[in-house]
C-alpha cells in the first residue's frame, strides 16, 4: 500500500519528508466527504481541520488517516484559553491537596507559577485596571488571542495608552478572535550579550487521554537584534522586545547567516559555563514541568480523537533569576527555514514526527495509521515527557501505570543527553 500524502500550503520541510518515503501526493482539492478517502496523512492549517470536523460535513476519517491538528487545540493554543485552563488547572490541584497546588507564604503557586499575571479582555477589563492601580509604573503587554508572527503586540505603561485598541475609546463587547490578552510584561529577561532572546521548543502530542506527549532534544533560542532596553522611550521598539523572525527579519542589524538562533545545546553549554551546572539543570527541569502541567491543564477539555497528533511550538521567556516564563503555545510552528542549519533540524523534526505517529504496518498493507496512541517507545531525538524520570523524582508528574515507561529504554548511551534536555 502506497501511503497519499496531502498538505496546506505545500510546506517545503514536510513535502521533502512525504516525497523522502516515496508517498504519493493526494488529489484531493478540498475537504468535503466526498474527498475523505483519498489521503492517508494530511498536514493540515488550522482551518482546514475545522472543516472537517464540523458535524455538517459529514467526513468521516477512518483507521488509514491521520491529520496534524486536534479538533479544538484551540484550548491550548489560543492564548486566552490557554491561560483560562491554567488558571482552572491551578485551582483543581490545590484544591485536590495534590504537592504541585502548593503556595508559598506570599500566595504564590510554588511549581505552577509559570504564567504572568494575564487579563482577557475587555472581559477582565476592571480586574486588570484594579492590579494596575496598585502597580502604576509597571508595564504591560498586550496581544490579540488569536494572531501570530507579533502581529498586534504592543506594551503600554499608562491605561491611556490602551485607548489606541478600544472601539470607541472603551472596551465594547467582542467576538472570541478580537479579545486581547494583557500581561505583565517580563521586564529582566536573562539577556546574552545584552540582547533579549526566547525559546522555540517543540512538543509532540500523541494522546491526551492517556497523555503521551514528546520533548523534542533539538530547539532553538531566537535573539532580538539590538541590545534590550527598559527605557520607557524604547516601549514602540519592536526589535528590542520581540523575538519573532517575522520581527527581525526586517532589522538592520539581522545576520542571515544564523538567523539570530543559537540551538538549545549551545544555550545550555553557554548557561553552565555562566551560571553553573546545577542552576542551569534546574532551569531545564522547569521548562519541562511548564510544558507537562500546561498540557495536563487541557488534558481534560481537549478532544482526543484518535486520527489525531499534534507538533507544538512552545514559546518561553527565562528571566534573570533563571526562572521560565510560558508566553505561548503555537499550533502551527513556522517551518520555514532561516538558515541551512534551520532547514536541516525542521527537516529532523518533521521525520521523526511522522516516525512517531504512523505505523509501518500501514504503509505494508493493513494496520491502522496511529501507533495505538503512541505505546511504541520514543524515536529519534524525542524523548517522553509524560513518564519523564526527572519530573517523576522531583514530585512533579504522575507516572502513567499502564503504559511503558521511557526509563526502560537505553538513552543514556555515551555523550547522549549531556547537553541536552536530561542531564
Amino acid at each position: 500500500m502506497v501511503l497519499r500524502w496531502k498538505a496546506e500550503a505545500e510546506k517545503g520541510v514536510v513535502v521533502s519528508n512525504f516525497q523522502r518515503r516515496g508517498w504519493v501526493k493526494s488529489t484531493s482539492t478540498t475537504n468535503s466527504a466526498d474527498d475523505a478517502a483519498d489521503w492517508n496523512v494530511y498536514w493540515a492549517s488550522v482551518q482546514s481541520v475545522k472543516q472537517i470536523f464540523n458535524p455538517e460535513n459529514g467526513m468521516r476519517l477512518n483507521d488509514s488517516q491521520l491529520i496534524n491538528h486536534f479538533p479544538n487545540h484551540y484550548e491550548l493554543t489560543r492564548k486566552d484559553l490557554m491561560v483560562k485552563n491554567i488558571k482552572r488547572y491551578r485551582k483543581e490541584m490545590e484544591r485536590d491537596c495534590h504537592p504541585v497546588g502548593e503556595r508559598d507564604e506570599s500566595g504564590n503557586y510554588i511549581h505552577l507559577d509559570f504564567i504572568p499575571i494575564t487579563y482577557v479582555l475587555p472581559g477582565d477589563y476592571s480586574l486588570f485596571y484594579e492590579e494596575f492601580k496598585k502597580n502604576p509604573h509597571s508595564t504591560w503587554i498586550l496581544k490579540p488571542t488569536a494572531k501570530a508572527r507579533g502581529i498586534g503586540i504592543y506594551l503600554i505603561n499608562k491605561i491611556s495608552q490602551m485607548k489606541k485598541w478600544m472601539p470607541h475609546g472603551k472596551w465594547a463587547y467582542t467576538s472570541g478572535k478580537d479579545a486581547y490578552v494583557i500581561s505583565r510584561y517580563i521586564d529582566n529577561p536573562l539577556l546574552v550579550g545584552g540582547k533579549k532572546f526566547d525559546l522555540r521548543i517543540y512538543v509532540l502530542v500523541t494522546s491526551y487521554r492517556p497523555l503521551r506527549a514528546f520533548l523534542y532534544k533539538a530547539g532553538f533560542a531566537r535573539f532580538c537584534t539590538a541590545k534590550y532596553s527598559n527605557d520607557l522611550s524604547e516601549l514602540d521598539n519592536q526589535v528590542i522586545h520581540l523575538t519573532n523572525v517575522a520581527v527581525q527579519k526586517h532589522a538592520e542589524d539581522y545576520n542571515e547567516n544564523h538567523g539570530s538562533k543559537w540551538n538549545i545545546k549551545n544555550l545550555r553549554l553557554y548557561l553552565e559555563a555562566t551560571y553553573g551546572h546545577e542552576k542551569t539543570k534546574e532551569c531545564f527541569l522547569q521548562m519541562k514541568s511548564i510544558i507537562y502541567h500546561s498540557l495536563k491543564a487541557c488534558q481534560t477539555v481537549l478532544i482526543n480523537d484518535k486520527h489525531c497528533f499534534e507538533l507544538y511550538g512552545y514559546d518561553i521567556i527565562i528571566d534573570q533569576n533563571l526562572k521560565p516564563w510560558l508566553i505561548e503555545v503555537n499550533a502551527s510552528p513556522s517551518l520555514s527555514a532561516t538558515t541551512d542549519a534551520d532547514r536541516i533540524m525542521k527537516l529532523e523534526v518533521i521525520s521523526d514526527t511522522l516516525d512517531m505517529v504512523v505505523s509501518p504496518e500501514l504503509g505494508e498493507g493493513g494496520g491502522k495509521a496511529l501507533r495505538a496512541l503512541g505505546l511504541a517507545p520514543p524515536i529519534g531525538d524525542f524523548d517522553s515527557l509524560h513518564d519523564d524520570p526527572e519530573l517523576l523524582a522531583a514530585g512533579l508528574a504522575l507516572p502513567n501505570a499502564d503504559l511503558p515507561s521511557s526509563r526502560e529504554r537505553d538513552r543514556e548511551k555515551e555523550g547522549e543527553g549531556e547537553a541536552g534536555w536530561r542531564q
